[in-house]
């Protein structure tokens, strides 16, 4: 559909009238032109960046922001609604997921547009309706044998992660090219629910993924401050969590919250996607080659260094250090197996509460009660804002230490059947998928197939002697997916993106090329 006079075509048929209509779309139109091309900037530098991390150089703390790290300042109040985040679930915003995480317990839903979602146009806009309805407390779900599903008086608040920077939104282009899906995402949820959200006292909150440089988090406050105007909402009514999950952004922490201190509400510990940029940051390097991903956790001292980190930069400049991710889910029907899952997930809480942190994640709704019952144990207050921890501060070679460990067969086997079964989650729309008693996402995904390229790329040896090349690699996933035939296309992709000389930045944007049109 064209919409000459706005310069926005939409190349779809099923426009979603009641999301795309008209005033949103002029709103989308003008996002795009006042921010695409300094998007377009952002990446360009990111390039750039990396090309000298390829040359030998290694992320470190900047010297033009020196002052910004030494300085004392605090971000702006906290708002009293998210003063208590304890517990927080994150998932896709279909119309079933979005209701249950709503009704869990859990202090905060992050509605995800990003990891967990395969962004299909159908899932998107879906995604935006379900959001839209669940604001205004009407959204439903007809379960086909347990009934209706409809809100709770008390829910969990919202959160909403846009895209990262690095992805397009291929059916909607304003002057002949594609929009940032991060535009996209924010502009649809800003235009539909701001107004409405802050006339209940509360403001339209964020998630804000993968940045890599203070740049990005101007840009965004920039994007906030613009947008707050155009809808004559008042400023500072946009808050945003930065996922912290990006290697060269632990340098920048102080950096961050001071772009967004008027807008911020905090940093969170993004694991799975820091242990990914871990490897592809440093993927030239030989002597970070990294061992079995179940190997690498928190206790690994660059991630606990990370960890550490996060509440010390968050505590001094007043406003909360989110912990991350339990990928574990309840595991039916095995009741040794289900307790050692959930001993993992309280071993995991009690860590992140004892250190400092204000809230978790969990990943499944029947991990609430128990994330929960840790941060009231270990966290009887709102927060631990006030909480100043005495950790060493953080140095470069805390941040950058390699973890220690092997690479075994078993190790790959698991990369290579995990990637491949999520790849096939992933293009036929699903992007939030139950593998092996955990809860896998791309961020998890993207572990996979950079730890497999990276072991090839730098012939690692298996505990048993076996050299892992891409003629080995090529016969495992091939075995996978003659045993599955519904895994053919995934494998052919994981091969491409493990075996090719030049790692790939992320494996949504090849994925994204084979379900744009669907």
């Amino acid at each position: 559909m064209l919409f000459r006079e706005l310069g926005v075509e939409i190349s779809r048929n099923d426009t979603y009238p009641d999301i795309l209509e008209r005033p949103a779309i002029e709103f989308l139109a003008e996002l795009a032109r006042n921010f695409s091309s300094r998007r377009d900037e952002l990446l360009s530098t990111r390039c750039d960046r990396q090309k000298a991390y390829d040359e030998g150089d290694l992320p470190d703390f900047l010297s033009e922001t020196r002052e910004v790290r030494e300085s004392e300042w605090t971000v702006a109040p906290i708002p009293e609604s998210l003063l208590d985040r304890r517990v927080e679930i994150t998932g896709p915003p279909d119309q079933k997921m979005v209701i249950n995480a709503l009704n869990s317990g859990a202090s905060v839903f992050m509605a995800d547009f990003e990891d967990s979602l395969s962004p299909t146009w159908k899932n998107v806009l879906e995604g935006q309706r379900n959001l839209r309805t669940a604001v205004r407390g009407t959204i439903t779900y007809q379960h086909p044998t347990k009934g209706l599903y409809r809100l709770k008086a008390e829910t969990a608040e919202l959160f909403v992660r846009p895209r990262g920077l690095h992805l397009d939104e291929a059916h909607f282009k304003v002057d002949g090219y594609a929009i940032p899906a991060s535009l996209f995402d924010f502009g649809l949820f800003m235009y539909h629910n701001a107004a409405y959200r802050v006339d209940a006292g509360l403001g339209p909150y964020f998630y804000l993924p993968k940045l890599e440089h203070y740049s990005e988090a101007r840009w965004w406050n920039d994007v906030f401050v613009w947008s707050q105007d155009y809808l004559r909402i008042p400023q500072g009514s946009i808050r945003a969590t930065v996922l912290l999950e990006t290697l060269p952004a632990a340098f920048q922490m102080n950096e961050i919250l001071w772009e967004l201190r008027d807008h911020s509400a905090g940093l969170n510990c993004g694991r799975w996607d820091y242990i990914f940029s871990y490897i592809k940051t440093l993927r030239n390097h030989p002597d970070r080659v990294t061992p079995d991903r179940a190997q690498i956790g928190m206790s690994s001292p660059f991630m606990r260094a990370y960890s550490h980190a996060v509440i010390q930069t968050c505590h001094r400049r007043g406003v909360h250090a989110m912990g991350g991710m339990a990928a574990q889910i309840p595991i039916k029907g095995d009741p040794v197996a289900n307790a050692s899952a959930l001993a993992k997930v309280h071993a995991d809480k009690v860590r992140e509460a004892t250190n400092g942190h204000d809230g978790t994640w969990v990943a499944h709704p029947g991990l609430v009660p128990l994330a929960k019952e840790v941060f009231d144990s270990f966290m009887p207050e709102a927060n631990q804002i006030n909480r100043l921890t005495a950790f060493k501060a953080a140095a470069q070679d805390d941040l950058l230490a390699c973890p220690r460990g092997e690479v075994s067969l078993d190790g790959l086997l698991q990369n290579i059947d995990v990637g491949i079964r999520y790849l096939t989650a992933w293009l036929s729309g699903q992007g939030c998928v139950p593998l092996y008693n955990l809860m896998e996402d791309a961020a998890t995904a993207e572990i996979s197939r950079t730890q497999v390229w990276q072991w090839i790329r730098y012939g690692a040896t298996l505990t048993d002697g076996t050299p892992v090349t891409k003629s080995l690699v090529r016969g495992i996933a091939l075995n996978l997916a003659e045993q599955d035939l519904e895994l053919g296309e995934a494998t052919i992709l994981f091969l491409n993106l493990c075996t090719q000389d030049e790692l790939a930045s992320f494996l949504t944007l090849p994925a994204y090329d084979r379900i744009k049109d669907v």
